[in-house]
């Protein structure tokens, strides 16, 4: 009988020995599948059951682009003002004070230099989870600094949106940033230096409507959602039904407003080929 009955009252594995049990063990996607989370990160955050793109951010994109992860931040500490003094549910100065402790973020937008495929390249990657990865003033001028590095340098550019337009709370201080880069891109092309438009979910509002499509090759993530206003805002505006997968990185592609699809996976040598290709260079 004593199989069957405790012979010590009580737990006696010492704290130390306890296993924990990590939160997020399980991932599902919107189609509904169950992936384990450390096989969702060894496959870049790309579900392998159904190829579900998950959202990252600027720290993820820079482990897949930069050869050992090595690169160089500019401008890290420029952080965001509130010269309107605005306030809706919150002021916007508490506002960015919370999403900085939250995030570890200083604004939505990371600019890194570093070697990819073993050439130098300027990337400039902006992250949702800070305010939506919304279009403020130091937005525009990181991008702006990071072009002028490129210029200056003589190195390749790389956007990578990832945003919902520009920053309310700015005003017309964020629109600003839509002439602001626009400029400076065309002060790119004008040095002849390659620029790769990396569109990833979701991009929209003034950042579509400015450096997102401004691209010497636009590309795009599989799934995407890419646009100007969102597809409810275009449905009651227009009063139509929308058609099947309307503003999708696939309907794009296939309306001429992209130039290429590519797999997260293929993302650090396709760039590098593009780059190669417009340069004339040999490809590596």
């Amino acid at each position: 009988m004593a199989w069957f009955k405790r012979q010590e009252k009580g737990i006696t594995t010492a704290t130390e020995d306890k296993m924990d049990v990590p939160k997020g063990l399980w991932y599902k996607s919107p189609t509904g599948k169950i992936i384990d989370a450390d096989e969702l990160a060894r496959n870049l955050f790309v579900s392998p059951e159904d190829d579900f793109h998950v959202r990252i951010g600027s720290a993820t994109y820079f482990e897949i682009l930069f050869d050992n992860n090595e690169f160089v931040e500019l401008d890290k500490n420029m952080t965001s003002k509130d010269p309107l003094h605005f306030v809706d549910t919150k002021k916007y100065a508490e506002r960015l004070k919370d999403v900085m402790e939250k995030t570890h973020l200083k604004d939505a937008v990371r600019t890194g230099v570093g070697k990819s495929k073993g050439k130098e390249l300027v990337i400039c990657c902006m992250d949702f989870a800070f305010i939506g990865g919304s279009m403020g003033a130091v937005v525009g001028e990181k991008i702006a600094r990071g072009i002028d590095h490129a210029i200056k340098n003589k190195l390749p550019f790389v956007m990578i949106s990832k945003s919902g337009g520009a920053r309310m709370m700015e005003a017309a201080y964020s629109l600003m940033q839509l002439a602001k880069t626009s400029v400076k891109l065309a002060q790119l092309a004008e040095a002849k230096l390659p620029y790769i438009s990396l569109c990833t979910d979701p991009t929209t509002g003034g950042t579509t409507a400015s450096y997102a499509m401004l691209g010497d090759i636009n590309i795009s993530e599989p799934g995407a959602l890419i646009g100007f206003a969102g597809p409810r805002v275009v449905r009651d505006t227009t009063g139509k039904d929308l058609p099947e997968g309307f503003q999708t990185a696939e309907f794009l592609l296939e309306h001429g407003f992209l130039d290429f699809i590519t797999p997260r996976k293929e993302l650090k040598d396709k760039i590098n080929l593009y780059i190669d290709l417009i340069q004339n260079n040999m490809i590596r």
